[in-house]
């Protein structure tokens, strides 16, 4: 179950697509998701495997220690009902602004500790350049698009919600 800023709940969303091909008009979005179990790095990267890519580059988002000066002992993700199908949103118009052979995205929800993964992007595409530039726009648009909020918890027991409207 995932909490909404406004103290509502909501059930968690994923969405898993087809596996690896090398047919150039089968769908690039290989796995979204926004969930709350533990991400796994091995899934994201084997979700991008493609014989045609050159490259693949790979984003990992992870709870740090500290936000702006302040000691942080952990977070709370919070998604919109609505938060898979944006990321598909996001997703598409990446695979379409780039020679993308395989995407995946995907946040996590639910209480983390520092260290712990939040978020994992990859893309794969012809040439290094193009996967960079595509998987930096893929974790950009999904961090500003992505109806997920983050609840900052400090060591002072100060908290508060960022990214929230």
């Amino acid at each position: 179950m995932t909490h909404l800023p406004d103290g509502s709940a909501s059930a968690s969303s994923a969405s898993t697509v087809s596996s690896v091909s090398d047919a150039p008009d089968e769908d690039p979005i290989r796995l979204l998701a926004v969930r709350e179990d533990p991400l796994s790095l091995d899934e994201v990267y084997a979700a991008v495997g493609d014989d045609a890519a050159g490259g693949i580059a790979l984003f990992v988002g992870t709870v740090r220690d500290h936000d702006d000066g302040r000691p942080v002992t952990s977070l709370h993700y919070s998604a919109h009902p609505g938060a898979a199908a944006e990321l598909r949103r996001v997703a598409e118009k990446v695979a379409a602004d780039f020679p993308v052979r395989a995407l995946a995205a995907v946040h996590r929800t639910g209480r983390l500790a520092v260290g712990e993964v939040a978020v994992v992007a990859a893309v794969s595409c012809p040439h290094r350049a193009e996967a960079f530039a595509a998987c930096e726009r893929l974790v950009e648009d999904l961090k500003h698009e992505v109806p997920v909020w983050k609840h900052q918890f400090f060591a002072d027991g100060d908290e508060e919600w960022v990214g929230a409207c």
